[in-house]
């Protein structure tokens, strides 16, 4: 029997329900339960993907090629579930979804509504692909009181009735503020919010409650009496200096305890969190410091970058060290002399991006590293601007460049219209739409025998990674970019799309196609950060 926990935010936005969501799976997990997380966003997008970073943040891309909200990033971080598309649902894909069936005449001649057929749909969408879970958690988007969110609440309230508490639950997300002139907690904007909740049927069975110290035995009292829950299920969920710390800081709360015996599951045994006390432990004393500098162009929201800081971080872990960011907008460096900034850094990593802006920054970056011997690691349009900085500086094309950007008479990147996606060809047009055309999901990369790149994968020379881009490295340029020093070392199985390249005569200087932090966890750093950050360490004993 699957059951359905739903997660719903109040007071304000960014409380953290992500990490709430990823926390309670992560300590069922450890309890031996099956687990499922799915994430239902409000917004009419079809999906993030057409989002600029600082609307919306980082979009995750799983290995069946969704674009999808950031935070089924921690739900796979937390858990190792690989997410899938069915995973995130907008508003704007229901609606879609239900227009097509109109459409089709699938409904028959019948007036379609918000109630019974947007709602129908989402409760399919959160049902879909369950059978052989134990527990499913759907992280409602958004803030409750929000007219956007009204009929996914809605869909949750009828599931609530039609499966009963046995089968349901309702976790809400509030804000117990301090207030300093008062010298106290306040319970009214959890009160409110709760009231809101009410308001459209649903009564929460667990309060979860963002505050900056513990709540004390009165204010948890006065919170459960107003709100009509359990005192044991009013769950204080204070801030933590790692979000690794969080499942263990739950479950001390009692959180997965108040789930099971909501669901009459025996709950007396303690969980096996030991692995997460070792992560902790090594977050919270490191035998040494590494700074990285990461020059990007989104550095004014971070969280455009969330599973790139997170997986520096998890290489941090797999070398025992404090990895200190040093986010820098890669504009900066179009200055003169500014890059010599990074001579105080032990790595330089260049991430993914789009468009023209920041970009000569971004070489200047690449070839300090190359010139200066510091470990570099290229990621998507990192790795391009690697590409096009050798092509400039060592293979005789100073005019190369990307069509992405103007047309050049040196294409050394360009848009790929045409790939293989297993036996299927998949084929894009310069003019189409852009929401979901890129080169999205896993795809297989061969990587030669002698290479770095191998060596960091164990020897491995077939992996498959996660991509999202659109642009090409250009292979007829790989003879000439070879002369001048740079190693493809990775190639598709078809030997068309450049995936890895390095140099063989520096110390650590790799760029990949793709985004392996997508797939690095805590307990399983991606190799490419272990191998990236272990380099660093030893330029950081150099200098």
């Amino acid at each position: 029997m699957t059951r359905f926990v739903f997660i719903t935010g109040g007071v304000v936005s960014s409380l953290g329900k992500g990490i709430a969501s990823a926390a309670l799976a992560a300590l069922l997990q450890a309890r031996g339960y099956r687990v499922r997380l799915r994430k239902l966003d409000p917004y009419l997008n079809v999906d993030p993907g057409t989002m600029s970073p600082y609307q919306h943040g980082e979009v995750y891309v799983t290995d069946d090629g969704a674009e999808t909200d950031l935070d089924l990033g921690h739900y796979e971080r937390f858990t190792g579930v690989h997410a899938t598309r069915a995973d995130n649902a907008t508003t704007g894909r229901i609606y879609s979804e239900v227009i097509a069936r109109e459409r089709r005449g699938d409904y028959l001649g019948a007036t379609v509504q918000v109630i019974p057929h947007i709602t129908d749909a989402i409760k399919i969408a959160i049902t879909r692909e369950t059978d052989d879970l134990d527990f499913c958690l759907i992280e409602i988007g958004g803030t409750v009181g929000d007219i956007e969110s009204l009929p996914f609440l809605e869909a949750i309230r009828q599931l609530g009735n039609e499966l009963g508490p046995d089968g349901t639950m309702f976790v809400h997300l509030t804000l117990v503020p301090f207030i300093p002139s008062a010298g106290e907690l306040k319970t009214k904007p959890t009160q409110h919010s709760v009231k809101e909740l009410l308001n459209v049927g649903i009564q929460p069975q667990m309060l979860l409650c963002r505050c900056d110290r513990p709540i004390p035995d009165n204010e948890r009292r006065k919170i459960a009496s107003f709100c009509n829950v359990r005192q044991s299920a009013v769950i204080a969920a204070l801030d933590a200096d790692t979000i690794y710390a969080v499942p263990i800081a739950y479950h001390n709360e009692g959180m997965d305890r108040e789930v099971l015996r909501h669901f009459s599951l025996p709950s007396e045994a303690s969980p096996d969190l030991s692995r997460w006390q070792r992560i902790v432990d090594v977050v919270r004393a490191p035998e040494g410091t590494v700074r990285i500098a990461v020059v990007g162009k989104y550095t004014n929201l971070l969280d455009s970058y969330k599973s790139l800081a997170e997986a520096l971080t998890h290489g941090g872990i797999a070398n025992r060290v404090r990895v200190q960011l040093d986010w820098v907008d890669s504009q900066v460096f179009e200055q003169p002399d500014t890059v010599t900034r990074l001579e105080e850094v032990h790595g330089i990593l260049v991430p993914g991006g789009f468009g023209e802006r920041g970009t000569e920054g971004k070489i200047a970056a690449v070839r300090f590293a190359r010139e200066r011997k510091i470990p570099f690691f290229g990621i998507c349009f990192g790795m391009q601007m690697a590409v096009i900085e050798c092509a400039r500086h060592l293979a005789g094309l100073p005019e190369a460049s990307s069509t992405e950007f103007a047309p050049t008479p040196e294409p050394v990147v360009g848009l790929l219209t045409e790939w293989a996606r297993g036996n299927e060809i998949e084929r894009r047009a310069a003019g189409g739409n852009l929401g979901g055309t890129m080169r999205l999901g896993a795809y297989p990369a061969l990587l030669a025998p002698d290479s770095l790149a191998s060596a960091m994968y164990d020897g491995a020379t077939e992996i498959s990674e996660r991509h999202r881009h659109r642009f090409e490295v250009n292979v007829h340029y790989r003879d000439q970019l070879e002369m001048a020093g740079l190693v493809f070392s990775g190639m598709s199985p078809d030997g068309i799309l450049p995936e890895v390249i390095e140099y063989a005569d520096h110390p650590w200087f790799v760029g990949v196609q793709y985004h392996p932090e997508l797939k690095s966890k805590p307990f399983a750093p991606h190799p490419l950060f272990a191998g990236f950050i272990a380099a660093s360490v030893q330029q950081a004993r150099l200098v």
